[in-house]
């Protein structure tokens, strides 16, 4: 099976065009190889790819024949992913909510009602 059909069958990707602009892209590795879309996947395959800023890394079961549901893509893969990507997205996601608090800055449409009915109630 071509990698991006399998990254598409077990849902790392909404669609298998996206699965394919980033093999194209240089995102997915096979065996610590950059990978063409058309290239086979086979079983015990080490795949690599990198989506949310998270570099996923997950070892081939086995084939499936077509899009499988959410529950059984654990059947067809195993996935080897260190669990500190995960903990350094979660510290990337705080850190962005420190950086740009909601409604700092330009005025919300809230804000400018307010403004504007403190104006109006000084004239």
């Amino acid at each position: 099976m071509r990698i991006d059909k399998y990254l598409w069958c077990v849902r790392y990707y909404k669609t298998r065009s996206i699965a394919t602009t980033a093999c194209k892209k240089g995102q997915v590795k096979v065996n610590n190889d950059a990978v063409k879309p058309s290239r086979e996947v086979f079983a015990q395959d080490i795949i690599e790819l990198r989506k949310n800023q998270i570099n996923y890394k997950l070892r081939v079961n086995d084939i499936p024949e077509s899009r499988i549901g959410a529950k059984l893509v654990d059947i067809y893969r195993t996935d080897l992913t260190p669990k500190e990507q995960f903990e350094a997205q979660e510290l990337l996601k705080y850190a962005k909510d420190y950086y740009r608090k909601k409604g700092v800055g330009r005025p919300t449409k809230k804000d400018r009602r307010d403004i504007d009915d403190f104006t109006d109630e000084n004239d």
